[in-house]
C-alpha cells in the first residue's frame, strides 16, 4: 500500500510527547494526530495512533481506545518505524524533511471494505456505526453515520478544538478523512450502500422474531463479527 509520512516537532521540552505524525494513504485518505512519544525511563521513542476516551474503565481508571490503528505486526513495524526514521531525520537536519513514500507509487487509492452496524438510539440522530479498512492492513472506526435534516451524512471521527466559530460553539477537527473530492464520494456512498443493506437484513430478521431482545442479540452478534475481522 503506497503512503506518506510527514512528521514535526513538538518544540516544549516538558512532557512525553515529542512529536506528532501524518499519513496518508495513495494520496487519498489522511490520519493526523499521531503522537511521537518518549519513554521516559527508557529513553525511547514510540508511536501512539490517535485514541478516544470510552466509557470503560479498569483498575487504573478510564480506558481509551484508538480511533485507527494497524491491523497486521508486520504493517504496524513497518509503519512505526517510518515514522520514527523520518522523525529521527528532522531532528538531524533542524528542517521538515520531504514526504516519505512507501509501497506502490503508481496506485493513488487505496483498496478498501467497509463493515457497518445500523442502531436506534432514542434521542440521537446517529443512525449506525462504520469502520473502514485499508488493504487488511490499517483499521479505522468510530465512523458516525447520521440523519441530517434531509439524508443521512457521514462524520467522520474528530476532536475539540480551542476554536469556536461565529456562534460561540467548539470547532471541531476531523482526525481523519478523505483528501480528494472523488475519494470522499466513493468512500462515503460505499458506507451509505452498506448501511442499507445491513438495515434491510436488520429488517428481514425482525420479520421472524420481532422481539427486542432477538433485535440486541443480532446488534451484538453484528459488533462481534466485526470485531474478530480486527
Amino acid at each position: 500500500m503506497k503512503y506518506s509520512i510527514r512528521v514535526n516537532e513538538v518544540k516544549n521540552k516538558e512532557g512525553n510527547i515529542k512529536g506528532f505524525a501524518t499519513v496518508v494513504f495513495g494520496d487519498s485518505f489522511k490520519i493526523t494526530n499521531i503522537a511521537i512519544l518518549e519513554n521516559t525511563e527508557r529513553g525511547e521513542l514510540f508511536v501512539s495512533m490517535p485514541r478516544y476516551k470510552s466509557n470503560e474503565r479498569d483498575e487504573n481508571g478510564v480506558i481509551y481506545k484508538d480511533i485507527c490503528n494497524p491491523i497486521t505486526k508486520e504493517f504496524r513495524e513497518e509503519l512505526y518505524d517510518n515514522i520514527l526514521e523520518a522523525f529521527k531525520r528532522l531532528k538531524e537536519q533542524d528542517e521538515e524533511p520531504e514526504q516519505d513514500i512507501k509501497g506502490d507509487k503508481s496506485v493513488e487509492e487505496p483498496e478498501f471494505f467497509v463493515t457497518v452496524t445500523p442502531f436506534e438510539r432514542e434521542g440521537s440522530n446517529i443512525k449506525g456505526l462504520a469502520r473502514i479498512y485499508f488493504e487488511d492492513s490499517f483499521i479505522v472506526n468510530n465512523i458516525n453515520i447520521l440523519q441530517g435534516k434531509e439524508s443521512l451524512f457521514i462524520a467522520m471521527p474528530s476532536y475539540k478544538t480551542k476554536q469556536v466559530d461565529e456562534q460561540g460553539k467548539a470547532v471541531y477537527q476531523d482526525i481523519c478523512y478523505p483528501v480528494t473530492k472523488e475519494f470522499r464520494e466513493k468512500l462515503y456512498g460505499t458506507i451509505l450502500e452498506e448501511y442499507e443493506m445491513e438495515k434491510q437484513e436488520q429488517m428481514e430478521w425482525a420479520k421472524n422474531d420481532k422481539s427486542e431482545d432477538t433485535m440486541k442479540k443480532y446488534r451484538f452478534a453484528k459488533i462481534d463479527n466485526d470485531k474478530s475481522v480486527r
